[in-house]
């Protein structure tokens, strides 16, 4: 969604506010642990995107408890922000931190790359042998 800066006062705000709706008000063990990484909320305020973040394994259950509450949590919202139109939410899990994780993972098991000796220009230098400087043919260090 488009945003200006009326819009991200609306989404922090509408943020804040279900932050502490979860916090405070529900009382539901499913969705302990459960963080409210960011709020969407259309030009309008008909309409509002939730990004929520949780453990892997626990999605589905985390999902299947905002469900349940969802009428709760926005006549809670309806109350605490004081616009004329509650909006509709809905939840989505946000699996951005997940990523990272799993790249940052992935990155450090990636070998070191070997140098390669260049020229001035910043050509690798090649050898009599046709191999380049620190790397062998077979894409080991060189002997």
């Amino acid at each position: 969604m488009k945003q200006n800066s009326g819009s991200r006062r609306s989404n922090e705000l509408a943020r804040e506010k279900l932050a502490n709706i979860l916090l405070y008000e529900i009382a539901d063990p499913d969705l302990a642990f459960v963080t409210i990484t960011g709020v969407e909320v259309s030009v309008d305020r008909s309409f509002m995107r939730v990004y929520v973040s949780c453990e892997p394994d626990r999605y589905d259950e985390v999902l299947a408890a905002l469900a349940r509450a969802k009428g709760r949590i926005r006549s809670l919202l309806g109350r605490s922000l004081g616009w004329r139109v509650t909006p509709e939410i809905a939840f989505t899990i946000d699996t951005t931190t997940d990523e990272a994780e799993r790249i940052a993972r992935a990155l450090e098991n990636v070998p070191e790359t070997m140098s390669i000796e260049k020229d001035e220009q910043g050509y690798p230098v090649e050898h009599e042998d046709g191999s380049e400087e620190g790397v062998s043919e077979e894409g080991g260090e060189a002997r």
